[in-house]
């Protein structure tokens, strides 16, 4: 009994431990598939809810879409109508400068046709005019009793002396306005230079005098039979002449150097008192070496003084060389000098290159310190001197130029000619010979009587003007003018002189009656 009871409870426990397995299995399916269905629903929830959210937003885009592209569709119609409009009015314009075109083509048809309408019309008159002048011209042989040749060489005669009158009357009108303002420009700058240079004027003779400390000096000098007088004048190539003139030797000759020379060697003999020709040698050499220290020194001074610099040393000495070289009683130096400072004042007033205006002023005359030495004038031998030692083309110019020998090439050269007239021309500066003088007034008069219808002339004023009467049946009003430049033009080639000379053309017509 234990044993089927047993054996129930095991069968009962054997059959119910598979049926609660297959129940609890049951159960927790149906759990499972619960949940699984509710998520599925929540997720076609979601998905619903984005669909729909996505067709709203895809429905705002199509809208937006629409309505940019109704905007531009706008906005590109009113661009093309106002472009169409533009394009009308340029059309319209267009249209309306064809129909002025037209017009003015049209007009000017007319024109032609009617200034080849006026042309025939003038051709026609012109050869009725050419008839009729050819039966004047044959109408006024007859008349006159002259060929139409004759009448036309009287013509041109008349015509000639008109021209010629008008001529001679515009020219004295420009030549009076040109010199109204040329003078009055150029005395402004010569004046200004003039008053801001001032420069002494020195007259250098042929002779110097040395002064003795008595006369027992005299015999001292002469020396037994005269040995050291003519040691003395045999070293120097200078005249010594002792005469009755007290306590004084006069030294005389042309070379002012060797003068200078002399005189220093003489001086230092009297100071030293010891007077033999060894002694004599001794101090002439001396007296050389200082003179040509001193010539080195004033050719310094000078180009310090002027205030230029760069000049070669050979050149600064011929400069000082010239302190003792006159012309026509100016010294030669002073004269550079105050060459060099006008043509530096009228360089400065006419905007020029002042330095170089300075420089071509002081080396003007540099021929002049060896004229003595060397064959040719002082000026071909300044020219050779200032290329030899490689001065500037325009002071070279200048040079060859001074006197107008060469056509000067610069306004500095110019300058140079004018600054010289002003410095040998001032009162007191040169001295000219009696004979020079005269044979310079003979030449002036001589030139004057050689033109046609010069009566007499005269020479006055030391040359500085001439006046020239005139035959007043010859020599009309308007001749004169012409008569005036040509003998200026004549005189400028052949006279040299100082300065300017006026020329005066006189013509005096009289009339004489007797009352009886």
């Amino acid at each position: 009994m234990l044993w089927y009871i047993l054996g129930a409870v095991a069968v009962t426990l054997l059959i119910s431990i598979p049926v609660t397995a297959v129940v609890a299995t049951n159960r927790r399916k149906k759990f499972v598939e619960g949940k699984l269905g509710d998520a599925e629903t929540k997720a076609r929830e979601i998905i619903d809810e984005a669909l729909k959210t996505a067709e709203a937003k895809k429905r705002e885009s199509l809208l937006e879409v629409k309505e940019e592209s109704i905007r531009t569709k706008n906005e590109l119609d009113k661009e093309i109508k106002e472009r169409r409009a533009e394009a009308q009015r340029y059309e319209r314009r267009v249209q309306q400068k064809e129909e002025a075109i037209d017009k003015k083509t049209e007009a000017i048809e007319r024109k032609e046709q009617s200034l080849a309408a006026k042309e025939e019309n003038l051709n026609r008159m012109k050869e009725e005019v050419a008839k009729l002048n050819e039966q004047r011209v044959q109408e006024l042989e007859r008349i006159s009793g002259l060929t139409s040749e004759q009448a036309k060489e009287y013509l041109l005669k008349i015509v000639e002396d008109e021209v010629k009158h008008e001529t001679a009357v515009m020219i004295k009108e420009l030549e009076s306005r040109a010199k109204e303002e040329a003078d009055k420009k150029a005395k402004e700058y010569v004046v200004n230079a003039i008053q801001r240079c001032a420069a002494d004027h020195v007259s250098e003779t042929t002779i110097s005098v040395v002064q003795l400390p008595n006369d027992e000096m005299k015999g001292r000098i002469i020396g037994r039979e005269g040995r050291n007088i003519r040691t003395l004048e045999t070293m120097t190539g200078v005249d010594l002449i002792i005469d009755d003139t007290p306590e004084a030797v006069i030294l005389s000759g042309f070379d002012p150097i060797r003068r200078e020379v002399a005189r220093i060697a003489l001086e230092k003999l009297i100071v030293d008192g010891r007077i033999h020709p060894a002694r004599i040698e001794e101090m002439v050499e001396k007296a050389q070496k200082e003179v040509e220290v001193m010539i080195k020194e004033e050719g310094e001074a000078a180009t310090l003084e002027v205030g230029v610099h760069g000049i070669h040393p050979e050149l600064v000495r011929l400069l000082g060389k010239m302190k003792f070289r006159t012309s026509y009683g100016q010294n030669a130096l002073k004269h550079s000098i105050e060459v060099a400072q006008l043509s530096g004042l009228l360089a400065s007033e006419m905007g020029l290159d002042v330095r170089l205006a300075k420089r071509a002023g002081l080396l003007h005359d540099i021929g002049k310190s060896v004229d003595h030495e060397m064959e040719g004038s002082h000026i071909q031998l300044g020219s050779e001197l200032c290329r030899k030692y490689k001065e500037n083309a325009t002071v070279i110019n200048s040079v060859e130029s001074h006197h107008g020998d060469v056509e000067p090439t610069s306004l500095i050269a110019c300058i140079v000619q004018a600054a010289d007239t002003i410095s040998a021309a001032r009162p007191g500066a040169r001295r000219e010979t009696l004979e020079t003088y005269t044979s310079r007034l003979k030449q002036l008069e001589e030139i004057t009587n050689n033109f046609k219808g010069v009566e007499k002339s005269f020479a006055i004023q030391a040359g500085r003007e001439v006046r020239v009467m005139v035959v007043p049946e010859q020599i009309s009003d308007a001749d004169m003018v012409l008569m005036a430049r040509e003998i200026s033009k004549q005189i400028e080639a052949e006279l040299e002189y100082p300065g300017q000379i006026k020329v005066n053309v006189i013509r005096e017509s009289r009339v004489i009656d007797y009352a009886k």
